[in-house]
């Protein structure tokens, strides 16, 4: 039996220097992140794909030509005052509508796109990534299980952490093959918790974490069966240092968006689309007093980071800033986090951890190599069989 843990946001920078688990789980390294967010990282996680393969990197796209959000765009100007789409609730219940009205099975969610911007965006996460055939241009987790032919459990993400563990734990003593946990409560505390005087919060969470880990430990050795036990996840969490504002400097040049250029503001990244000649120049010069603040990507970098495609569906230029700066407002927020992720790999702060109860591989290395690990996991035990 193999159990494989993810606790999202559970860093290096919370595991590296604490000890965290060690006497559970001896064998440990930090692990580059996905360069990204959850919505690239999980997708990357759940197939050893990039983003460059499996197309996720933001949540929205620039993509007006096949842009699921006409009529729901039409319907959400219907809302006046202006001021309720900034409620957090409404925002909530109109996120679940469009999800139900789209058919969409994967996590959605509006955030601060505009009504006026939807009709131009593509969404990337409209199926269930967890599930068979969840992940279009790529077989994820789901499919090789399915393959193998071996009993196996994975979590059904629109469950909290304690029912997952629940289940995980039952599962386990249970016997399973092959076990696949997902947990995400951490990341949204650490997101509001992330300087050190808040640091209780976390560890409260990491104390509960720990017993339940205890139990499913407890459970694997009752089945019987041999078993391993890997923890990982998918990035860490950098404290708040500063905000800039880039929409508002882009939209100060006079060029219309739809028409001149087409952008998404994430929390750490600027995408743009340049749609007319000068578009660039203008919306560079636009950026320049950012220069200390952040930088455009280079194709170098791009392909390094497994983000770099032909087509520039992502992009025609990226532009990311520093470790500790968010971008205020974004398509994802009008107000600052605490913490944020996103940001450079090679942050202090973003690297993932990997732990486990066996001896890891040399060849893992980031948190795209996970799915290498599992899918061995699998073969071997499809191989016994």
């Amino acid at each position: 039996m193999d159990i494989f843990l993810f606790i999202d946001a559970l860093g290096w920078d919370v595991v590296g220097s604490s000890g965290y688990l060690g006497d559970i789980l001896p064998f440990r390294r930090e692990a580059t992140m996905q360069f990204g967010y959850s919505c690239s990282a999980i997708p990357t996680i759940l197939s050893g794909a990039r983003p460059a393969e499996h197309g996720h990197l933001g949540l929205f796209e620039y993509a007006p030509d096949r842009s699921p959000f006409k009529r729901v765009a039409a319907f959400m100007r219907l809302l006046r005052p202006k001021s309720l789409w900034n409620r957090g609730r409404v925002r909530g219940w109109l996120s679940r509508a469009v999800k139900r009205f789209l058919g969409f099975t994967g996590y959605f969610q509006l955030y601060q796109m505009t009504a006026e911007k939807l009709p131009y965006m593509d969404y990337c996460e409209k199926r269930n990534l967890f599930v068979p055939g969840g992940m279009e241009a790529v077989a994820n987790l789901a499919d090789e299980l399915r393959r193998a032919g071996i009993s196996h459990h994975i979590s059904d993400w629109h469950l909290g952490d304690e029912r997952n563990l629940e289940i995980g734990i039952a599962k386990a003593k249970a016997g399973v093959d092959f076990i696949f946990l997902y947990t995400a409560e951490l990341d949204a505390l650490r997101h509001d918790n992330a300087t050190p005087d808040a640091f209780a919060k976390v560890e409260e969470k990491l104390a509960w974490y720990r017993e339940r880990i205890l139990r499913l430990v407890e459970a694997a050795k009752s089945s019987g069966k041999p078993w391993t036990l890997t923890v990982f996840s998918d990035h860490g969490m950098t404290p708040l240092t500063k905000t800039v504002d880039l929409k508002s400097a882009v939209e100060a040049t006079g060029l219309v968006f739809g028409r001149d250029y087409g952008a998404c503001y994430d929390s750490t990244l600027f995408r743009v689309h340049y749609l007319v000649p000068g578009a660039k120049e203008k919306i560079r010069k636009a950026l320049a007093p950012f220069a200390g603040d952040g930088h455009w990507l280079d194709e170098n970098e791009e392909r390094r980071h497994g983000i770099w495609r032909a087509d520039r569906c992502f992009g025609d230029e990226l532009f990311l800033v520093n470790p500790g700066v968010q971008i205020v407002p974004s398509d994802m927020g009008l107000k600052p986090l605490k913490g944020m992720h996103g940001f450079d790999p090679d942050d202090i702060h973003s690297k993932a951890a990997i732990m486990s109860t066996k001896p890891l591989p040399d060849w893992v290395h980031g948190v795209y190599d996970y799915f290498r690990l599992m899918k061995e996991s699998i073969d071997s035990m499809a191989g016994c069989r």
